[in-house]
C-alpha cells in the first residue's frame, strides 16, 4: 500500500486519485501514525452481510456465531422505572 503524509497526500492528490482509479489503496499518515485509507469505491450494490464477510476474509473484523442469549442484570422487575424516576 502506498503511503503518503497528510502534507504529502495535499501536494500530491491528482497523484494519489490516479493510483486510487488503477485500483491501488493510499494511506495517509500524520506524525507517522495512519489517520486516513483512501481505496477504490464499490461499483456494485453491496449488501451488509457481503460487506461483513469481505471485512471478515480481509481480517478486519471478527463476528460471533454463538447463539448466547443476554441475561437482564436487573434482578427485579421495574428497575427501568426506577432509574428513571431516581434520575429526574
Amino acid at each position: 500500500m502506498n503511503s503518503y503524509s497528510t502534507y504529502e497526500a495535499k501536494a500530491r492528490f491528482s497523484e494519489i486519485l490516479r493510483k486510487v482509479r488503477n485500483g491501488q489503496r493510499v494511506e495517509i499518515t500524520y506524525h507517522g501514525e495512519t489517520v486516513a485509507e483512501i481505496r477504490p469505491a464499490s461499483r456494485g450494490q453491496s449488501t451488509l452481510t457481503a460487506r461483513i464477510a469481505q471485512l471478515e476474509r480481509e481480517g478486519k473484523v471478527a463476528t460471533s456465531r454463538s447463539n448466547a442469549t443476554f441475561v437482564p442484570l436487573a434482578k427485579r422487575p421495574g428497575a427501568l422505572e426506577r432509574f428513571l424516576e431516581e434520575r429526574d
